[in-house]
């Protein structure tokens, strides 16, 4: 990560904050303010308690996602795809050194306290690295973890998860599950953790794609487990068998309070971190974590739509602007072309896609204004749209609230398409606004 962030430093896209702040709730306001009005990166130099600096909002924006996986086109999915349609091809890791370690405890690093009404202090930024019990292939992903004390912290396992799953075999077995979590973990590996790849692949070969190259890792100390020698902190530990605890209440990813819960209990085995280790703090719903998921998620249809559904004419998936929502460009090869697509897109990827709107590509899928746009100026409204009803949703979505579907076809009439042509003036891509207004 320090590599990447010195990078944005020198092209002047990191916001320095000199002075000290609260990191209860002051540091989270200070992000969310700074996310209004500009997408750079913030470094914290003072956070009280710690004498880490903390880093926020490295991911925040779309742009830099599509600059560290190489999509110079702006086309995240289809590079995406790319990357990880070969993964057994490529080397995942090979030995290096991390340098001099400092040994340290949960309570020498930030304490984080994000929202209003969460519990406590959350490491919302840590990537999991675990193994799968039988193959020991390696996983990445992300869950929040509540901090209660030096040996303890609490974390959400989705049923869902890959590594709940792993975590269950375990468990079957007697056993803990061995886990290390990164916090300040290098990009690729950050990228990695979000990808939704099969049970069975190897996650740490996705993050030596995205690299060019195999991962440079050293071994644990106290765990059976090799982990990134970049990842600026790394907290060993167990998940616990046939123990859960209360954990919660959290201001997650939809915007809105998760209520207490029974989570799975990580026992802390060691903390150590690199010497001039930077803190990565990451604010849930927010634009830093919003643009990883969005890409992650869009990349998922994609995959689905071009390789499982095979159809043709898929130019770009988007998610905006939220995750329920999927923009899908496409040119356009028949009457019933949109339909097909919006129908493959719903069984994508049912936990997310409760809205899927079909543009053109003409269209910039990325912008929802032009989306809907599109839709009310192509075409009559009642034919162009359908809802599909009691479609489940989110599997802990016990009210339903997010159940059913509703699709949308924006594209131009099929054979009509000379009609829609957009208007356009010459020029306006060279035009430099500073050459024009003074003052």
């Amino acid at each position: 990560m320090r590599d990447y962030l010195s990078a944005l430093g020198r092209e002047g896209e990191v916001r320095l904050v000199k002075r000290e702040v609260d990191p209860r709730h002051e540091l989270a306001a200070v992000i969310q303010a700074s996310q209004e009005e500009s997408e750079a990166a913030l470094l914290f130099e003072r956070v009280r308690g710690s004498s880490l600096p903390v880093a926020a909002n490295l991911y925040g924006s779309r742009r830099r996602l599509c600059r560290i996986i190489g999509a110079d086109d702006g086309n995240f999915c289809r590079r995406w795809v790319e990357l990880t349609a070969a993964l057994d091809d490529v080397a995942a890791t090979q030995p290096g050194n991390a340098g001099p370690l400092v040994s340290g405890r949960i309570s020498e690093l930030p304490q984080i306290t994000y929202y209003e009404r969460d519990a406590g202090p959350y490491f919302t930024s840590a990537v999991f690295l675990a193994r799968e019990p039988e193959s020991g292939v390696a996983n990445l992903s992300f869950h929040r973890a509540q901090v209660m004390s030096d040996q303890e912290l609490r974390v959400r396992l989705g049923p869902s998860h890959d590594l709940a799953k792993y975590q269950a075999q375990a468990e079957a077995r007697g056993e803990a599950l061995e886990a290390a979590m990164l916090i300040g973990a290098p990009p690729e590996v950050f990228l990695a953790a979000a990808a939704s790849l099969p049970i069975n692949a190897d996650e740490m070969q996705a993050a030596a794609a995205i690299a060019g190259s195999p991962i440079a890792v050293r071994p644990c100390n106290t765990v059976d487990l090799e982990v990134p020698v970049a990842s600026e902190i790394v907290i060993e530990g167990r998940i616990l068998p046939g123990l859960c605890r209360p954990e919660g209440p959290f201001g997650e990813f939809m915007g809105y309070y998760v209520p207490v819960g029974d989570n799975a209990v990580f026992e802390v085995s060691q903390v150590s971190w690199r010497e001039g280790a930077t803190f990565q703090a990451l604010l849930c719903s927010s634009a830093d974590d919003y643009r990883l998921l969005e890409t992650a998620i869009a990349a998922r249809i994609y995959r689905h739509l071009t390789e499982t559904a095979k159809l043709p004419g898929i130019v770009d998936v988007s998610c905006q602007p939220t995750l329920l929502n999927t923009v899908v460009q496409i040119d356009k090869q028949s009457h019933d072309h949109p339909r097909e697509v919006l129908l493959a897109a719903f069984d994508a990827h049912p936990d997310y896609s409760k809205m899927c709107v079909v543009v053109d590509r003409d269209v910039d899928p990325y912008n929802m204004s032009q989306a809907m746009w599109a839709y009310l100026t192509r075409g009559r409204a009642d034919t162009r749209a359908f809802i599909i009803e009691d479609v489940p949703g989110f599997y802990r979505d016990d009210n339903r609230d997010h159940w059913g579907r509703l699709a949308i076809d924006a594209t131009k009439p099929w054979g009509r398409e000379a009609e829609f042509e957009r208007t356009r003036i010459p020029g306006v891509e060279r035009v430099r606004l500073s050459d024009y207004l003074s003052g």
